[in-house]
């Protein structure tokens, strides 16, 4: 026998042992009950899938329910008897919820199935023992209850350096594994030796705390009578050094990375419960139908280790302990550290039940109540992990789930070390445990929702398959009957390349469907080779075999449509060779097109940015470009076939047309841009930049409207007759829906005067007939074009206005603007002045008075010079004349609304006013009396100027159209 070194690990506690108690009597084994209840869920993974039916006779050790997926496992029956029922009953969970068991009514026979032991397994090859093991339902005993054959397959993925079994039992209270080696040694060892063929690990261990002489001596006795290499490693009490990751660290001082397993790093851990089993199963051929409980606690009166059979309710056994019901307080299943409270002692023993805890309410007292953190620090110090756990305690509370992965939540193994030594109380487990489940919860949505897309994308790309095979038939239909008909019209000699012609289409339909196949053949894949990617880092190995069947299928499924259609493209006939050329020359226009557009982008952040010269080589970077992509235009046009020679000649106009188009929209652009300027001086006249903008917006104009009357006097004098007559019946279109929309109008200012009972009703309603009279003449006349319209459209000027002249008119119209905007913003501040109660002389002194006097004298000079005779001709004064009393009226409808606001605005401060100062009530009231007065005379003159606006003149409004 050889001995093993011994590390240490960070943290851990030393609560009060409390062994002693149940190892006071020797091993009991308690009396069949009168019934046995076996949950279908003793294991991780999925329930097993039951093979008995109510009413049947089983014998002990029969099978009564098998794996139901790779990660599940066997039933077998614990004695022999007849199913009583399979129904859901009360289990051992934290949660108190119930699940589909199998109850057995036994016959006190104690009957066995043939037993069937392997007796060569050392020859057998490793797949078969594990595949027997499985069917003898081994699972790991002192844990979660993992599937023993599956955690001995995922070891041969890297070679085994240690092979670790866990006999050091930290939790307080249990002793079932001590008791388990002093009571089966031998079938201990053999078990080992049984695992160790099986694994091939370099070293072999076993780690047991000091704290468990006797068993200690028992195994050094063993190993020493058969010569063995296995080594025992004695480690210091220390709670939790009974934890898997924390052993590792003791008996090799190699600790288990974040997120990985200990198979990854070369290490397996098993139980010495999972070793008896195992003997049991290959030795005798029983298989695992019972285990070693601690039944112990100050509520029972002979606390001692038992072997129950799997089943067994929890009450039974209590009363074979001489439970007293007046001091029992609280039953634990597991230990005090890792345990849970169960809700009734009707549960049943499964298979990774190690103690049954009978605390009286001074052995396990009602926890303190939760306090404030303090940040000591100590649970920091405790953490057998490493972890910190007051930061996971803040993510926990404030949900913040992405931070408390980050902080490596899930290596928590849930202890309870730092809850112990907590001085505030705080259930540090129970926040973690929460915590844990909402981020599966959130990763079980975003698995759904990945589904749910993957659903939707093949549901897609199966309509757009087909889609697009139902376009091909239709235009296969639609060919084949073009064809037939041509071939009808056809002589005899002309049937044959006819024919021909008609058997391409299919071929061509064929290619196409089969691409469209291959495409949404090759997205499954990647799908699916996504799927298996993920399930092969995640380690769902029941996905993993699926995934690849179905990889392999589809990957087979795309090569065999690839090769169909490389078929199909041989056998189809050679393209004609007039699509390249035409192909090309559309790439090179598009070519052009696309280099001209980055030019103009690029030359517009330059005029932005000057001194740029990123910007100043990019510019000339794609000059060169589109010069290139010019002359390979040109070489393309100069080869094309001379066929085009019609649509060649049409080119230039087009090209003139494009340019004329081009213009009148630059034309149109500046002068958006120059009356959005405009507006924004007329707010603010001070501001030089805005004034800069304006004198370079009139400048552009200016240019473009140049160039515009040079594209204009190039174009064609003379006009094909159907473009001038398209050309009218569009005007006559627009002058139609312009009159309707003139009768819209009138009518509604009818029904507004209706409503005020306004004295110009008798005006209003002659408006609104001759209005209605001409949107019918105009209506009759559309009907019929050939007619000449109720009203021509006026002559046009003679010759334009010089443009002169119009810089000067719309300098004088900035300037109006500027003098109005000063007047109105020295009228205001004055307004604001007086509403914050300033007297008259501090008015004076704030010199708003004397620029309101500059800048009226400004506007009334300004005025006088706009209504001086102008040397245009009369036609000019008409079309500026409809304009300049537009804006007066839009102006006195603007200066009226903000009038009626003011007084609004007023009425509400007043009416404040006097909610907070009552005993100036009389005063205040007589202000509101006014300013409501004001506010219905400025609506009042609002309704009428909105009135004469709508309702323009018979003469106006021949003479603007």
């Amino acid at each position: 026998m050889q001995t093993a070194s011994v590390f240490s690990f960070h943290g851990g506690i030393h609560p009060p042992e409390n062994k002693t108690q149940s190892l006071r009597l020797p091993l009991g084994r308690p009396s069949l009950p009168t019934e046995l209840v076996l949950p279908l869920g003793q294991h991780i993974g999925q329930s097993s899938r039951p093979l008995v039916n109510i009413g049947d006779k089983v014998l002990k050790g029969q099978t009564i329910a098998i794996n139901n997926g790779f990660l599940s496992s066997f039933l077998h029956a614990p004695t022999s008897g007849t199913i009583k029922a399979i129904e859901e009953r009360p289990i051992a969970h934290p949660s108190g919820l119930s699940d589909v068991c199998i109850v057995i009514a036994p016959d006190g026979e104690e009957k066995w199935s043939t037993l069937t032991p392997l007796q060569d397994w050392n020859t057998l090859s490793k797949t078969d023992v594990l595949a027997y093991l499985a069917e003898m339902g081994i699972v790991g005993m002192g844990g979660a209850g993992f599937p023993t054959q599956v955690k001995l397959q995922g070891a041969h993925k890297h070679p085994l350096t240690h092979f670790i079994i866990n006999a050091a039992e930290c939790e307080p209270y249990i002793t079932a594994d001590d008791m388990l080696i002093r009571e089966k040694t031998i079938e201990l060892v053999l078990g080992i030796e049984a695992l160790q063929h099986l694994v091939e690990a370099e070293q072999v261990i076993i780690g047991i705390e000091d704290n468990k002489p006797t068993a200690i001596a028992a195994l050094n006795k063993v190993l020493s009578d058969r010569l063995s290499n296995i080594k025992v490693a004695v480690v210091p009490t220390k709670y939790p050094s009974g934890g898997e990751k924390q052993l590792i660290q003791l008996l090799t001082g190699k600790e288990v990375p974040s997120g990985q397993y200990p198979a990854d790093i070369g290490i397996l851990c098993q139980n010495v419960g999972t070793c008896v089993a195992v003997h049991d199963a290959i030795h005798l051929g029983q298989p695992l139908i019972s285990r070693f409980t601690t039944l112990t606690g100050d509520a029972l009166k002979a606390p001692q280790n038992v072997e129950v059979l799997l089943g067994t309710p929890i009450q039974h056994l209590l009363n074979y302990a001489e439970n007293d019901s007046k001091k029992l307080k609280r039953l634990v299943m597991g230990g005090p550290m890792m345990g849970f409270t169960l809700d009734s002692a009707n549960v049943p023993i499964v298979k990774t039940s190690n103690c049954v805890l009978a605390a009286s309410k001074k052995e396990l007292p009602q926890p303190a109540p939760e306090q404030a953190c303090i940040r000591c620090g100590m649970c920091e110090q405790a953490c057998p992990a490493s972890l910190l756990p007051q930061q996971l305690l803040w993510f926990s509370k404030s949900q913040e789930l992405e931070k408390a992965e980050h902080y490596n939540l899930f290596d928590c193994i849930e202890c309870g070390a730092c809850s112990y030594v907590c001085p505030s109380s705080i259930p540090l487990v129970q926040y973690y445990r929460h915590t844990k489940s909402s981020i599966r919860e959130a990763r079980e949505a975003a698995v759904k929702s990945d589904l749910a897309k993957q659903r939707f994308e093949a549901r897609k790309a199966r309509q757009d398959a087909e889609a697009a095979e139902k376009e091909a038939k239709r235009l296969a239909r639609q060919k084949a009957s073009a064809s037939k008909s041509s071939e009808t019209k056809k002589v005899a000699p002309k049937a044959a390349p006819a024919a021909a012609a008609t058997t391409a289409t299919p071929a061509g339909d064929d290619s196409k469907k089969l691409k469209i196949d291959l495409a949404i053949a090759k997205t499954k894949l990647k799908k699916l080779q996504k799927q298996l990617l993920e399930a092969q880092e995640n380690e769902h190995t029941e996905e993993i075999n699926t995934l690849q069947l179905q990889t392999s299928a589809q990957e087979k499924a795309v090569a065999l449509l690839e090769e169909q259609l490389a078929n199909a493209v041989a056998s189809a006939p050679a393209p004609t060779p007039k699509a390249p050329a035409s192909d090309e020359l559309k790439k090179a226009k598009v070519d052009v097109a696309l280099s001209g557009t980055k030019l103009k982008k690029a030359q517009k952040q330059l005029a932005e940015s000057p001194d740029d010269a990123e910007l100043q080589a990019k510019v000339a970077g794609f000059e060169k470009e589109l010069a290139d992509a010019q002359a390979r235009l040109s070489k393309l046009s100069a080869d094309a076939p001379a066929s085009s020679t019609a649509a060649t000649s049409a080119a230039p106009k087009a090209a003139v047309s494009d340019e004329l188009k081009k213009a009148k929209v630059d034309v149109a652009l500046l002068g958006v841009k120059l009356k959005k300027t405009q507006k924004q001086l007329a707010e603010s006249p001070d501001d030089a930049e805005l004034q800069a903008k304006v004198a370079g917006f009139e400048k552009e104009l200016n240019d473009a409207q140049a160039r515009l009357a040079t594209l204009t006097d190039q174009a064609p004098a003379a006009q094909p007759a159907a473009a001038n007559a398209g050309d009218e019946l569009k005007k006559l279109k627009i002058d139609t829906a312009i009159a309707k929309a003139a009768v819209k109008k009138v009518e509604k200012a009818l029904k507004k005067a209706e409503d005020l009972n306004s004295p110009e009703l008798d005006t209003i309603r002659q408006q609104l007939k001759d209005a209605q009279q001409r949107a019918d003449d105009l209506e009759k006349a559309l009907a019929n074009p050939n007619t000449t319209a109720p009203s021509a459209t006026p002559t046009a000027s003679s010759a334009p206005a010089p443009s002169q002249q119009a810089n000067a008119d719309k300098q004088r119209k900035i300037d109006l603007a500027i003098a109005k905007a000063a007047v109105k913003k020295a009228e205001k501040g004055i307004l604001v002045l007086q509403e914050q109660g300033q007297d008259q002389a501090q008015i004076e002194a704030s010199g708003l008075p004397d620029k309101l006097s500059a800048a009226r004298a400004k506007l009334a000079d300004l005025e006088a010079k706009g209504e001086s005779p102008a040397a245009t001709p009369n036609n000019a004064e008409t079309t500026t004349a409809a304009p300049d009393e537009a804006a007066l009226k839009a102006e006195q409808i603007k200066k009226q609304k903000i009038a009626a606001a003011l007084a609004k605005a007023q009425i509400n401060k007043l009416t404040k006013r006097l909610a907070d100062s009552p005993q100036d009530a009389d005063s205040i009231q007589l202000e509101i009396t006014a300013a409501k007065q004001k506010q219905q005379d400025a609506e009042a003159q609002l309704t009428q100027l909105q009135l004469a606006q709508v309702t323009p003149s018979q003469d106006n409004t021949q003479e603007n159209r």
